[in-house]
Parts: structure tokens; sequence; C-alpha cells
């Protein structure tokens, strides 16, 4: 049990970011400065509990007494190569660049529309992995595509309002958002999989920080805006997105499973659209709602199809 609550801790802290971060710009903060303090952060945090981890499989190989303990654990640290730390850290960039858009869009549209435009990687990374490896999707795959396309129009409130009631530059960006967190779900998995994932998380994190620094100079560190609230939001963001979430998921997925675990996973929606509801005051109508829970039942729909089967074969055989 405490597997699936650490893969649903993790999925309904992704959930709260949207919610600070339009707090964040409401202080006035800009995009650059919310994405770097958050990534500084989790940068900091990640590193510290790679750390812990190597002390602690070191302290417990010499309680062991085992000869070549100590040097155990710092042999698995070395076993990275700078092959393999240039690997993950390209792998982490495509979170760095889902970052500045799914936050650049909450500027066009609202929170609530933006996670599920987010969400939308659902069935893009079916597509990917459809055009990759040149296979038509099965059956219920396609009902599953066309429940979420559904749910989608239903919670998104564009029967209910229509596309001129939103800005088309933030739904492009929502959509980019998906496609660009459905690049870093395919190549974070394929990344350097025998790495410890303490060392994955926190080599993932520094590719991004540093494209960030890239993109966007950190200049909120020398000219004091960092002392500001900037540090409490950033701290906040970090913790709850790019902390959290990989050390919890890295727990609880191994022993669940990925396909439950993608079902757990889409919690982070309901939270989203419930937070910008609470504490953004942003109207939520009861239609949306509905369309939401379709959106949950199309996520869980295969593994569900899934479960069926393998009873069904149990019960005959």
């Amino acid at each position: 049990m405490k597997y699936y609550v650490a893969v649903l801790a993790g999925a309904m802290s992704y959930g709260i970011l949207s919610t600070i971060v339009v707090l964040a710009y409401g202080q006035g903060y800009q995009l650059g400065e919310v994405v770097g303090s958050q990534l500084l952060t989790g940068f900091i945090l990640s590193w510290l509990f790679a750390l812990y981890t190597k002390f602690k499989h070191s302290r417990k190989a010499r309680e062991a007494g085992l000869s070549q303990g100590a040097a155990a654990p710092a042999q698995a640290f070395q076993r990275l190569t700078w092959k393999h730390r240039l690997l993950l850290m390209a792998a982490g960039t495509p979170t760095v660049i889902t970052g500045l858009v799914y936050y650049q869009s909450l500027r066009y549209i609202p929170a609530s529309l933006a996670i599920i435009l987010l969400f939308q990687f659902t069935w893009i990374s079916v597509l990917i992995q459809a055009v990759s490896k040149r296979q038509r999707p099965d059956k219920v795959t396609l009902l599953t595509l066309l429940i979420l396309f559904g749910g989608t129009l239903l919670a998104a409130g564009f029967l209910e309002h229509g596309l001129r009631e939103f800005k088309v530059w933030g739904i492009a960006l929502g959509l980019l958002s998906a496609v660009s967190y459905s690049l870093f779900v395919l190549f974070s998995g394929k990344a350097v999989p025998a790495a410890h994932p303490a060392y994955r998380s926190a080599w993932m994190v520094t590719g991004g920080l540093i494209l960030l620094c890239i993109l966007f100079p950190p200049t909120f560190l020398f000219n004091g805006l960092i002392w500001s609230q900037l540090l409490v939001f950033g701290l906040l963001l970090g913790f709850f997105g790019a902390f959290i979430p990989p050390v919890l998921f890295a727990i609880g997925v191994p022993h669940i499973g990925g396909d439950m675990a993608g079902i757990i996973g889409a919690a982070e929606l309901p939270v989203a659209v419930l937070m910008s509801s609470i504490v953004l005051h942003e109207h939520v109508s009861g239609l949306q709602w509905t369309g939401v829970i379709i959106v949950l039942i199309g996520v869980a729909l295969p593994e569900l199809y899934k479960y069926r089967l393998s009873r069904s074969k149990t019960i005959y055989s």
C-alpha cells in the first residue's frame, strides 16, 4: 500500500504547481525567475539526497562488516561515466522546455485549462510510440483516445464557451507542453536505467538547470531578488515539482508497475483543477468536472481492460 501512496503523493505534488506559478506571477515575477528558482531548489535538494543515499549505503556496508562494502557505493556512483552523465543531463532538458511553455501558457489561459492541455501527453505519447514502432494502435487504445478527446472538450470548456473565449497562443503553448512532456517520459525511461534513481534524478535536474541558465541567465541570484518572496515560491516549486515527485515515483513505480502508476498519476489532473478553483477562484462548471472524470476513466481504461482479460484467463484456465 505504501508504494501506491508514494505515487499518489507524487502526482498530487505535481497538481499544485500551476496554482503556485499563477500566485508568483501575481507578485510580478517573470518566467525565467520562477522556473530558475524552482530548478535551483530542485538541484540543491536532489544532490543533497544523492549524497545522503551514498552515505547511507556506505554506513550499511560498514555495519555489515563487508570488506569492500565501504567502497561499493562510491564505485556505484563512479560507474556513471561522463557519457552516462551527459545522456542523463540531455534527458532532463525536456522538463525545462515543459516547464517554460506550460508556465508561460498560464499567462494566457486559466490554470484549470492549462493542466488539461498538458494532460494531452497521454494520447501524444501513444502517437509517438505508434509512429516510432510503425504499429497501428489496437482497438482499446483507439477507444481510450476517443474517450480522452471527448473528455478534454468537456473539461476544457470548449463546448460551453467555444474557442473564442480562449487565447489561441495560450492553447498552443499548453499543447506544446504536452508534446515536450511526452518526449521527457520517452527519453527519461531509456536514459541509463541501471543507475541509482537518486543519481539519475540529480544529473537530470543538473542538465535542466544548465539549459535554463543558457536561455535565462540567473540574474535574480545577483540582484538580490532571490531574497524576496521569490525564494518562497522557488522553495515550494522546487520541493513539490523538481524533488518530491521524482523521488516518490522512483520508490513506488518499480513495485506497482508503470501502467498502474499511470492511472494513479492521473490524480494530478483533479488536484490541479480543484486547486485552481479553490485558491485562484477560477470558475469550473459541472460540465467541466464531468469532463475531468471522463478523462480519468480514459486513463484507467487500458489497465482495467488488462485486468479483466487476465481475470478471464484465470477463471477459464
